[in-house]
């Protein structure tokens, strides 16, 4: 008996998210870099249009191999990547960081922004908080003034 693909399957997917040609679904090889916690995580970013895929916005589905170009938004960082193998499985971090190589300009882009937003935190005062009892009276006082 012959398995036909159901709504939102791809007949040419294998269990493991493998692709003809040597590829891997977006989503699943997102998830094995560990990019996204989740496969879904995943595909909501990818849904979202905060992943390109050799410069032009991806589906979960796309297949990625080795040589492509991935661009990922995450938050305020943004990161540029070269895929340069797929996995099954997700692994450990040291792993994961075999799947990909980022580019020199991405990396310097990212810690720069981080080193801006670092020091703009140091920057912003949140203040003493709210008025104690004698600064609340001057106020008082301030207002009945006026």
């Amino acid at each position: 008996m012959t398995r036909h693909a159901g709504k939102g399957e791809n007949p040419s997917d294998d269990e493991d998210g493998r692709l003809p040609g040597g590829r891997m679904r977006l989503d699943k090889w997102l998830w094995a870099a560990r990019f996204f916690k989740t496969r879904s995580l995943a595909g909501e970013a990818i849904d979202g249009g905060k992943v390109q895929v050799n410069g032009e916005r991806a589906k979960r589905a796309k297949g990625v191999g080795p040589g492509d170009e991935v661009r990922i938004r995450h938050g305020a960082y943004e990161h540029v990547l070269t895929v340069r193998a797929l996995s099954e499985r997700r692994g450990p971090a040291t792993a994961a960081q075999l799947l990909y190589e980022e580019t020199a300009a991405s990396r310097d882009a990212r810690e720069k922004l981080a080193l801006q937003m670092k020091a703009m935190d140091m920057s912003f005062s949140h203040g003493a908080g709210r008025p104690g009892k004698q600064e609340r009276r001057q106020i008082d006082r301030a207002r009945r003034r006026e």
